[in-house]
């Protein structure tokens, strides 16, 4: 038998079901950019967040002082948060600091939100479908995590880590839908001047 054909068999087959998943999830990605479905409600957002009275919060929030955009430094307090609980949830007598971590999670999303939504308001349409679509799918982590928040504190820890590890999957949709956004897009860098 030719145990080098059975050693690159499995990568073979790991290569092609990643490649297939990757072609997949890019296809997913275009439609989304190209579906004029939700035109109309962007327009209406986009104004609506560029006329609020900001000032020079909104540059505060775009990050122009730093160079680059803060949605993605704010985004670290919820994701590190709600990772390291789901850590917690795994491992024997983390229960307590994973409920904790989950509660410091949601206090984190209003700020990321918010600068998330004054970036979200200046992008071209392509770009805004797919961080509606981003922004869709942070309300359903959003609501896992306060499902699961709510469980563990009536002491139903089996489903606030259940409720919690579907939250952990909308981040990390959304995560890969915002950073097709600012990364594949190239979207979001501001001068700083």
């Amino acid at each position: 038998m030719n145990t080098h054909a059975l050693d690159t068999f499995p990568n073979t087959e790991q290569a092609s079901a990643l490649e297939t998943a990757s072609a997949w999830w890019l296809t997913a990605l275009d439609r989304i950019e190209r579906t004029t479905v939700a035109d109309p409600a962007i327009r209406v957002l986009q104004r609506g967040i560029r006329a609020l009275p900001l000032g020079e919060v909104r540059d505060l929030l775009r990050g122009r002082p730093l160079g680059h955009p803060v949605h993605p430094v704010l985004v670290q307090v919820p994701i590190g948060c709600w990772l390291s609980a789901a850590v917690l949830d795994v491992v024997p007598g983390g229960r307590r600091a994973a409920a904790t971590l989950t509660a410091v999670g949601l206090a984190g999303v209003a700020p990321a939100a918010v600068a998330g939504w004054v970036d979200w308001a200046d992008l071209p349409p392509e770009q805004a479908r797919v961080g509606l679509a981003h922004a869709v799918t942070n309300v359903a982590a959003v609501a896992c995590y306060a499902a699961s928040l709510t469980a563990r504190l009536r002491s139903r820890s089996t489903k606030g880590r259940m409720w919690s590890f579907g939250g952990l999957a909308a981040v990390a949709v959304s995560g890969a839908l915002g950073g097709h956004v600012a990364y594949r897009r190239a979207v979001g860098a501001h001068p700083a001047t």
